[in-house]
Order: structure tokens, then sequence, then C-alpha cells
């Protein structure tokens, strides 16, 4: 993993170099510009090294000079593409750099090189004889890409404030568009981002500016889309299994590719566990790492244990007290520069902490539950459907008023609080069940607090757009592609991104390789969700290489015990954000004095409140 920035247009060094600065956590291993300064084209490069060493600094360019790259990410079939484009006639400067790939590449195929590629990535090719500039984002958006563009001027980075550091962008103001679908979900989705006039590249998408006149018009190259094929359904289940479990292998063997230290994150899971156990099979001294808090309502260290002894895999354990991650939250978000609401970062990145003091690549299991409909919301549509067809709107109303009398409690997915999310879903229409789930705050919450009516279908314009999109009815293949193409992009990914580079950790999802996606999306509803059980053609495949006690426990996510810390005051609110001088601070500080007095679970609206007043908003002002 690198940083990426630049830009076309006004500005010369200065500019770049403090864009490029803003990038030093995601590249503390060395620097590089490039600078056009006759057509105004600037490129640079922050670098964490992981493949060859010595030959992959960049910006790279050909040996004639006429194409340029800054590229952050990994591909991982760069060796046979290598070999491909040399059998063309292409000749390889560097050792074995992934970055030179994408040189030849573009030269031999143009626009149609993203499709060749397996792997993950955000780069910015410049060919110099065109008077183009071509960017690219990876299928899922695993590596981040922000711009800006507009009047003759481009720019871009992996990192939202690099982008604001070059002055043309400094004054732009806070989008309450934007704020609004952060409430909406609990992280604000792509294309939009917080300032006005700043967008992040959805992933599966291009741009392709001529640099004389650089106008941002993103092109899809790819989408994720589910196409069951009900043969499978037919087949032998063993049949479906052995083809997951062999691509999965080849996924895993695939990302231990690494010129530097490489491990394994292990929270002893059914996925940590299945790529812990494979990758084991390719290279016998792997590492384990996983972290324990003592809490054990929210401590996993006894599971990873299990499993480390079960697979015979040595494995490193930080034991951290929950006051130990308390103290860190301040400046685990304070070092956010766009805001998610995901309090699983803070265990991820306290676990990417620890890790990276012994290695620079890590593994994790990032993909199966949305893959493989792995989240309760997959339970839950099932219910939802015999509900809403035998619930009469009053009863349901009835229900909802019982619901939120219930006591509140604070531990992991709590009865009441999971109750309560049910039912506020169901008062939505259908395509709205997933986001309303999943969000801090219903439509009718978003329009008290922002003090203005709010439109459901431009406030869950993205969520809806999915839903219609759907080429299946069934509600399981709905839900998997709401959390594959919105929550896995915009939330999972960048959790994962931004946690492992505040410590310049790079960690890897063998479960979004492309030929194991390809296959998966092919497999019935009915193989993934299965008389209650979810995941389960890929626990079907597991257990070839797991133990039954591993693959069938209960899930459990990666949590701390946010409701209880903002209830007794462990984690005081703080003074409120500029952003909150538009919104409706009553209808905040009720909110706030419900949840301490034990009234009412606002956990989560409360933690992305509390997200927007400690993290470093650069300044920004909020759009009216």
């Amino acid at each position: 993993m690198c940083g990426i920035c630049g830009f076309i247009g006004p500005g010369g060094a200065g500019e770049l170099a403090a864009m490029n600065a803003a990038l030093a956590r995601r590249g503390p291993d060395g620097e590089g510009r490039f600078m056009d300064a006759r057509r105004g084209v600037y490129l640079a490069h922050r670098r964490l090294a992981i493949i060859d060493l010595e030959g992959g600094a960049q910006p790279m360019a050909t040996a004639d000079g006429q194409l340029v790259v800054t590229y952050n990410g990994e591909i991982y079939n760069h060796l046979e593409l290598r070999r491909e484009l040399s059998a063309r006639g292409h000749r390889f400067v560097s050792d074995h750099s992934d970055t030179e790939i994408l040189l030849h590449g573009w030269r031999e195929w143009g626009e149609g090189l993203p499709e060749r590629l397996n792997g993950m990535w955000a780069f910015a090719l410049y060919d110099t004889a065109r008077g183009q500039l071509f960017c690219s984002r990876d299928r899922f958006g695993k590596k981040p890409f922000f711009y800006a563009a507009g009047g003759g001027f481009f720019a871009f980075s992996s990192e939202l404030s690099s982008l604001m550091a070059h002055p043309k962008l400094a004054d732009r103001a806070v989008s309450r568009a934007s704020l609004r679908k952060y409430f909406a979900y609990g992280f604000i989705p792509a294309p939009n981002a917080l300032y006005v006039g700043t967008h992040k590249l959805p992933g599966g998408c291009n741009l392709l500016l001529d640099v004389d006149d650089p106008k941002a018009q993103p092109r899809r190259w790819w989408t994720f889309r589910l196409e069951p094929d009900q043969r499978l359904a037919q087949a032998p289940q063993a049949a479906v299994a052995g083809r997951v479990l062999e691509l999965l292998e080849a996924a895993v063997a695939r990302r231990l590719m690494s010129d530097v230290p490489l491990g394994i994150f292990l929270s002893g899971g059914v996925d940590s566990s299945a790529v812990t156990a494979l990758a084991a099979r390719h290279d016998s001294g792997i590492r384990a790492f996983s972290i324990g808090f003592d809490d054990p309502a929210f401590d996993e260290s006894a599971k990873s244990r299990e499993a480390a002894e079960a697979l015979g895999v040595p494995r490193h354990t930080a034991r951290l007290t929950l006051e130990t991650a308390l103290a860190l939250m301040p400046e685990i978000v304070g070092r956010l520069d766009e805001p998610m609401g995901d309090v699983s970062l803070i265990p991820t990145a306290l676990l990417c902490r620890e890790t990276r003091r012994h290695v620079t690549v890590a593994l994790g299991g990032d993909g199966a539950d949305e893959l493989f409909a792995g989240y309760d919301p997959f339970r839950a549509v099932r219910a939802a459907e015999w509900y809403s067809r035998l619930t009469p709107r009053p009863i349901h109303q009835a229900l909802a008023l019982l619901a939120a009398r219930l006591p509140v409690g604070h531990g992991y997915m709590a009865a009441s609080f999971k109750i309560n999310r049910f039912l506020r879903g169901l008062s939505q229409p259908k395509p709205l069940w997933n986001p309303v789930w999943l969000g801090p705050l219903a439509p009718e919450e978003i329009a008290d607090v922002f003090a203005e009516p709010v439109d459901p279908e431009d406030l869950y314009s993205e969520a809806i757009e999915i839903y219609e999109s759907c080429r299946s009815t069934d509600m399981i293949d709905r839900t998997m592609e709401f959390y594959t193409r919105l929550y896995l992009q915009d939330d999972i990914l960048v959790k994962t991104d931004r946690a492992g580079m505040m410590h310049s950790l790079e960690v890897r999802a063998p479960f979004l390789d492309i030929e194991l996606v390809d296959y998966v999306r092919t497999i019935p509803a009915g193989l993934k969700y299965h008389r209650g059980i979810t995941k389960y053609i890929l626990k079907k495949a597991l257990e070839a290489v797991l133990p039954s006690s591993i693959i069938y426990r209960k899930k459990q996510g990666f949590g701390v015990p946010i409701g209880r810390w903002l209830a007794g005051g462990a984690l005081p609110m703080g003074p409120a954000s500029p952003l909150e001088a538009g919104l409706n601070t009553t209808a905040i500080e009720a909110r706030i004095a419900q949840h301490r007095a034990g009234r009412a679970d606002h956990r989560l609206f409360l933690w992305n409140c509390w997200v927007l007043r400690h993290m470093d908003l650069g300044g920004g002002r909020l759009a009216l």
C-alpha cells in the first residue's frame, strides 16, 4: 500500500509537496514526484515497499518517458501478465515490480487494462503522447481515490486531507447533503465526499481526462451483479463446496506474494480461521495476530487461541484493557479526514498497530459476510417478509411503541437493540429496510436533527438504485447486493484501509479475489442462507480444513461497549462540532440526555456525533 496524489492545472512543486506530505503515514519508505510544468501535470507518490524493494520506486516511467504512473495497491497476477506482455514484445526494466505492468499494459490494452487485473488498486497514468491522464479504481474500491475537478483544474489523492492541501480547494465548504447521508448510513457513500465539489471515484470506475481540458466523467467498467445459476442448486453440494474451497485457497496463495514479513489477522471466527488454515498450507512459518480485551462480552482471544492451536499456527496476542482502548480513541478518530461511524474502527486500528510491530502485510477475512450472506440481516429479511405480510399497520405501530419501552441493554447486539432496529426498518418501504436497519437515524429522525424535510428517495438514492437494479427478486440476493456494493466499499474497506494506513500496514482480502467472486456470484441464495444457517456453502467447503467447533460457532462482531461508555460518561461527547451550527441542537442534546438516562438506545447516532466532534475537519464549514 502507498499514497498517491497529483493535479492538472494551477500550482507547482510546492503545492505537490504539500499534498504528498499529508500522505506520509501511507508511505514511510520513500517518496517521489513527477512534474511536467509545460502542460501543468504533477504526480506524486509515497511508498510502503512491499514488492521489488529495489526497483519499484514511483512515479514510474517507461524507458522512452512517454508513460508515467503513480499507483497504490497490489496486482496479484502481475507475473502472469508480465509473461504475456513480454511475449508480445514489451521489455521490462524492473526485476518484478507490479507497477511496471500498468505502464506496458496501458500501451497494449488501453482502457481495457483494468479488466485484466486481479488485485486492488488506485492509480493515475499520464500518457504524454496522447495528452491524457487515465485514472482507475479496483472493482470493490479497496484502494481510495478522492478527486475534485472544474474550471480547467483536476486534483486527486488517496486521502481527502491531502486533496484539500491544494490551495485551490482549501476553502471548500462541508456538504450538508453528504452529512445527511452520513447520518442515514453511518458513512458517506461514493461518489459523495465530505466537501462540496469533492468526490470519491466509485469502485469499478475509470476517469480519462484530456490534460488540456480536464473534465472528470467517471466511466463504469465493472459492477458486482448476482447471476444465480440454478443448475448449481441441483448439483451435488460437495462439488459446489469443493470449487469454493479450491478458488479460496488459490486466492490466499496469491496474496502471500511479498518481499517483506507477512501475517494473518485471526479472530477465531470462520472467515479469518479459513484464511489462516489455507495460508498455513503454503507457508509453514505463517504467524497469526489477534487482540483481546479484559471485558469478556467483547473478548475473542479464547476463540483465536483455540483456532491457532487447532491449526498449529503461532499466534501473537496483545491483551488490552478497555480503558486503554478508550484512551486511544480520540487519537484514532482524530486521524480521520472523512467521518465514518463504524465503531469497529477502534479495535481494527488497535489490531493493526500491534500487528505492524511484527509484519508489514496482513491477510484478513473482509468480504466473506457480504458474498456468502453472513450478517444478521440475512436472517432478518426472511422474518421481515412474513411479518410485513401478516401484521396490520396499526398492530406494527403498537408493537414499535411497546418495543421502545424495553429496558435498554448495552451488551453486544442486545435483544432490545435488535428488536427496535428490526421494527424501525419495517416502518419503511421494502427498499429501505437494509439501510434503515444499518444507519444511525431513520428518515424522520434525520428531518428532526437537520430541522428540514428530507426526501427518502434522495437520502437513500444509492440503496434504492441497488435494490431496483438487482436482477433477482429474492430479498436475500437484494440484501447481498446492498452489502457488497455499498456497505463493503464505503464502510468495511474504508475502515480497514484507514486503520491499516494509520500504522503503515497493508491489509489484503482473499475473499475479494475476482476469480472467487465470479464463481460465488453464480451460487443461488439458497446455498448461502440455508435453513437458518448463514454462509452455508462456505461452511460446508471449510469442513475439509477447520474443526466444526470453529465453523459453526456463533458469530461475534469486532466491537467495544460504546453504548455503555456513552451512557455512563466514560466517553464524554465533548463540545459541539462547528458542523452542528446548522443543525437542531435541541434534538441532538435530547438524544444525548435520553441515552444517558437509559430511556432510549441512541448509541449509533451518538457515536456518529462523537466522531464528528473529534475528527480533524481542517476548518471546514457547513454549506447552507
